[in-house]
């Protein structure tokens, strides 16, 4: 396994220590699509706010911000050409920003994304849903050696039969990542982490 990393503290001296100005990172911006944008978000109001200001740093400090689209396939409507398939307008990509579509969870069956991030080592991670693409992309990322990031409050997902958004949302960011399979720490420190690099 991979190193451990402790949402709770001493995040930013965990980040002194390892990330660099050496390093390479990436920000994902996973399915922050039209049909799944909404109040219906856990910590909605809030998601939105921290995602644009994350996006914002990167953007600002030369750090390449790459999106997802989640296509469930024809006649879903949610699918290429389906108004809700479409990037949300709250975090609309910039001119040349690049936008790759998926079919499964994780963000690394898109094989063109695969061998496009092969030289990088730091992916930053926000998005839709925390339960769903999210975990599946941080498992993935693991798993092939990445350091990941996740800023908190800068994902999220809605109710489900089981739980509410959330719990899920603190299951995954407080529970099951930390320790394990990523960084977490607060959208304000992922800002200042992307203004030193």
């Amino acid at each position: 396994m991979g190193e451990r990393y402790d949402c709770s503290t001493g995040a930013v001296e965990f980040f002194k220590a390892h990330y660099n100005g050496d390093r390479k990172m990436k920000l994902l911006v996973i399915d922050i699509q039209k049909g799944i944008t909404d109040s219906r978000l856990y910590n909605f109001e809030l998601f939105i706010e921290n995602t644009k200001k994350i996006i914002k740093a990167a953007r600002d400090n030369h750090i390449e911000v790459i999106y997802f689209q989640h296509d469930d396939g024809p006649g879903t409507g949610f699918s290429i050409g389906d108004e809700d398939f479409e990037i949300a307008v709250q975090v609309t990509p910039a001119d040349g920003e690049k936008v790759f579509v998926k079919d499964i969870n994780t963000c690394f069956g898109n094989k063109e994304f695969v061998d496009y991030i092969k030289n990088e080592d730091t992916l930053m991670i926000v998005g839709l849903q925390t339960n769903f693409c999210i975990d599946a992309t941080v498992k993935s990322a693991f798993e092939r050696g990445y350091k990941v990031i996740i800023p908190q409050g800068a994902n999220s997902t809605f109710d489900n039969d089981y739980m509410t958004g959330e719990i899920t949302y603190k299951y995954y960011n407080d529970m099951m990542w930390p320790e394990r399979f990523a960084a977490c720490l607060s959208a304000e420190e992922a800002i200042k982490m992307l203004e030193q690099r």
